[in-house]
């Protein structure tokens, strides 16, 4: 028989898949997937129940429909300063993993390099090699994820068409300061690249801290395409509700991609996001407050046992060296071993890179109920603890 696409075959089911079955196999408290316990919010969920039974039933719009762009933009204003026309610079789509693949096969022609930053969410690189980019891969380094200033410039060329930015920044809880985004837009500048900016954590930065879109600095408004999550911001990832926000000129080719993958998100849910969006800073400041309390709960627990917990400036997910412990172990069979016998699932972090060099941390999910958190501790503990 004849083969099958030869770039997306060569990779095998994600991590997040693989953890999360092994995790029911073995009836463990799964700390890997990143899906939040408990936080989502009644009001929105209401509203997608009455939406349901309400209706319309039929295809939106494949821009979205207008109460959610009208929102989406509000919500750029509000919370960022950003002037957002909603009928030519916001699209929703089916979840934020899509809108990525709608950037890249909208804007990446065969041939045109692209930036990438390791750790890398795991979809980036297959779409880019499938739209036909050619990746270039700079390293931030456990566990203080410094932007390697000089290599990220040598990556750029005449050739680079865009970079993309994730930040807040999974795994590694990173949010890049004004200084290093200031950097970036320099190098977008210098080299007329654009930048794809998944921002899908935006509203889960602590300690006082502030997240920056890289399309507010100087010049970047027609350079990014910013991604939001709603399942990131309402802990409702099975929505799978993202939009892209982008000026028209690079909105254009993005929903030409749109229109051939996903075309339209169901009206309901869409109609949920838009109320939950115009939600006051109580809402966003509480969301912060619990899962800042978890995050803490989760890494007192954790360096108790012995691990290295890295600082968590933003997302919700804490990053970990085991070598204490194991020494013996790659990330990929701890975490392996860490379920089949403690009854704790958690991630590799050599799976966010190329190389598998990099193989002594693991990343925790904590945006857990607070009894799978003290669970979780527990069976460590039995394992880790003093015997």
């Amino acid at each position: 028989m004849k083969p099958a696409n030869s770039v997306l075959s060569a990779y095998g089911t994600t991590i997040f898949e693989v953890m999360s079955r092994l995790a029911a196999q073995h009836g463990a408290v799964n700390l890997g997937q990143g899906f939040p316990e408990g936080l989502e919010p009644a009001d929105v969920v209401e509203a997608a129940a009455r939406a349901l039974r309400d209706g319309p039933h039929q295809y939106p719009s494949m821009w979205g429909v207008p109460a959610l762009r009208q929102a989406v933009a509000a919500h750029a204003a509000r919370f960022h300063g950003l002037d957002i026309d909603w009928e030519t610079e916001v699209m929703v789509t089916s979840g934020a993993t899509e809108a990525l693949a709608d950037c890249l096969f909208g804007l990446i022609e065969p041939g045109d390099e692209v930036v990438l930053i390791e750790p890398l969410y795991d979809s980036y690189l297959p779409i880019v090699r499938r739209a036909g980019g050619v990746a270039k891969l700079v390293r931030l380094e456990p566990p203080l994820w410094d932007l390697p200033r000089e290599a990220l410039a040598a990556a750029f060329s005449d050739r680079t068409k865009l970079l993309i930015l994730n930040s807040p920044m999974n795994p590694t809880g990173k949010v890049f300061d004004e200084g290093e985004l200031a950097f970036i837009a320099g190098l977008l500048e210098k080299h007329d690249s654009y930048a794809v900016c998944d921002e899908v954590y935006e509203h889960i930065v602590y300690d006082g801290r502030r997240h920056i879109p890289l399309m507010t600095l100087p010049g970047m408004r027609k350079r990014c395409a910013r991604i939001g999550s709603a399942g990131k911001t309402f802990s409702l990832t099975g929505w799978k509700i993202g939009y892209v926000t982008a000026c028209p000129e690079l909105l254009a080719p993005i929903a030409k991609a749109h229109q051939f993958l996903t075309f339209t998100t169901p009206p309901n849910l869409q109609a949920a996001v838009a109320l939950g969006l115009g939600k006051g800073f109580d809402y966003y400041n509480g969301l912060i407050a619990t899962l800042a309390e978890r995050r803490d709960r989760l890494a007192v627990g954790l360096r108790a046992l012995g691990f290295g917990v890295g600082a968590c400036q933003g997302t919700y997910f804490l990053t970990a060296d085991f070598s204490r412990l194991e020494p013996s172990l790659d990330d990929s069979a701890f975490c392996r071993w860490l379920t089949e016998r403690a009854g704790v699932a958690t991630v590799p972090v050599s799976a966010f890179y190329q190389g598998g060099d990099v193989d002594r941390f693991v990343r925790f999910c904590f945006a857990k109920s607070e009894a799978a958190l003290d669970e979780a501790l527990v069976r460590l503990g039995r394992h880790f603890g003093p015997s």
